[in-house]
């Protein structure tokens, strides 16, 4: 798609939603239950395309990509109206008689920028909100997965530019898009991108919604279950071979437990992947060859326990843990994004906060541990957009939670209603009844006046 065209797009999808059509209900379930049908006769197709793109197995295919958004449709399709509908609120004494309410409203033109990690999922999630809160859609997806690129293209094809309008191609268009006056940005990627989206944001004092990352970190306690650990972990690390923004970045381990639960993992990750994961019909591989040769140089500290194993030409990195880890180490630096689990010791709780602390504020964080008193420690000392106890990556299936940032690792919130109001103007809307007007608020003001304000104003 030419830069012509966009801007003519971008004209017609003004006038489209001027046009007050997106305003209607019963249009946006209709549009809600034409996607969730397309992508379900696409489904196939989809999981070919991940294959091609990452080796994705369908069963990682169907749980964080098709399913997860069909699920996302479902909820949002029987709850539509209610999400839409006036929220009734209480009315402060002050401004007896009358209502209040929120009233959501659209935006307008949204600008959704979506990565390459989970490029169907990390697509159609902000687009079946903006759509469901009636706004008009420019969706601007990765080149780096062409091939689900070309099925999401298929899919969308299907609907009018005017209303949603599918952009392919390089960084440079993104670039492009960011000079046109958008009414809503919601973009997804690093946290160097989201800066520059943020920036020029700021010049149209455009809203944005920043879906970022950063080194999640995992805690395994003296007194957590293991074996659940050592699944839980490996499964939450190695899925997607590690490219995963709520994955765990980097384990702290309590010392006295150290070896037993090396020895659990890499047994895990034996069964998950068998003997040579390179084999493995159920392990993913790194996006393209550049990033595969960049694992290589994260694993030059420390000593590896398993893995280690690289294959750029074939986008190949062996799921891989490395112990004997410091935090000022090369591995502890950025956001790993990749198959590599670095891992330290510590001998006194205290520690952990030390390093978590190093970091920026995290994208997620997770605790195993047995202790309640541990957790709400944990959880009151660490800052983070979310956490899980006992678990990894699993928080962000729950669309009754808001997933989303904080600082660094981004700001706004979405999935279930938070996705709806995350695309909607939460309008106040107070209506005044002529029945009665009470003189209080009128000058000249008098002492009596000063009274009855300080009574309504407890």
């Amino acid at each position: 798609m030419g830069k012509e065209e966009i801007g003519l797009i971008l004209e017609d999808q003004r006038k489209f939603f001027a046009s007050g059509k997106t305003l209607d209900i019963n249009f946006r379930l209709e549009t809600l239950k034409k996607l969730k049908s397309l992508i379900l006769s696409h489904e196939e197709e989809l999981s070919d395309a991940l294959c091609k793109d990452f080796h994705k197995p369908h069963f990682e295919v169907l749980g964080t990509e098709s399913r997860f958004i069909i699920a996302e449709l479902n909820l949002t399709i029987r709850r539509l109206r209610k999400w839409s509908g006036r929220q009734r609120v209480r009315t402060s004494l002050v401004n007896f008689a009358a209502r209040s309410y929120i009233m959501p409203q659209p935006y307008g033109q949204a600008l959704i920028l979506s990565p390459w990690n989970y490029p169907f999922q990390l697509s159609m999630g902000p687009a079946i909100a903006a759509l469901a809160a009636g706004n008009c859609v420019i969706l601007k997806v990765s080149q780096k997965a062409a091939n689900t690129g070309e099925v999401i293209e298929k899919i969308l094809c299907h609907f009018p530019k005017e209303l949603i309008a599918l952009i392919r191609g390089e960084h440079s268009l993104s670039d492009y898009l960011l000079n046109y006056k958008f009414d809503y940005i919601f973009f997804t990627g690093s946290p160097a991108v989201g800066k520059k989206v943020m920036t020029k944001a700021a010049g149209n004092l455009t809203p944005v919604t920043l879906e970022l990352g950063g080194k999640n970190p995992c805690v395994v306690a003296a007194d957590a279950r293991l074996d659940y650990a050592a699944k839980r972990i490996a499964s939450g690390k190695f899925i997607n071979a590690g490219q995963t923004c709520i994955a765990p970045d980097y384990l702290l381990i309590d010392v006295k437990v150290k070896d037993r639960f090396l020895e659990l993992i890499v047994n895990e990750v034996k069964s998950f992947y068998g003997e040579d994961p390179a084999d493995s019909e159920d392990y993913c591989r790194i996006i393209n060859p550049e990033k595969a040769a960049k694992m290589e140089a994260l694993m030059k500290n420390g000593k590896i326990i398993t893995g280690g194993n690289i294959n750029p030409e074939k986008c190949y990195v062996a799921p891989t843990i490395i112990t004997d880890v410091r935090p000022d180490d090369p591995v502890m630096q950025d956001e790993i994004f990749g198959p590599i689990l670095p891992v330290i010791t510590f001998t006194d709780i205290s520690e952990v906060y030390d390093i978590i602390n190093r970091n920026p504020k995290s994208l997620a964080a997770y605790i195993f541990t047995t202790s309640k008193t541990l957790v709400r420690e944990f959880l009151a000392r660490t800052q983070s957009g979310s956490a899980a106890v006992n678990d990894t990556v699993m928080q962000v299936a729950s669309p009754n939670m808001p997933f989303g940032g904080i600082g660094p690792s981004g700001m706004g919130r979405y999935h279930g209603r938070r996705s709806f109001e995350e695309f909607s103007n939460m309008k106040s809307v107070m209506e005044k009844s002529n029945l009665i007007d009470i003189p209080v608020r009128y000058p000249p003001y008098t002492r009596f006046k000063e009274k009855v304000l300080e009574l309504l104003m407890r």
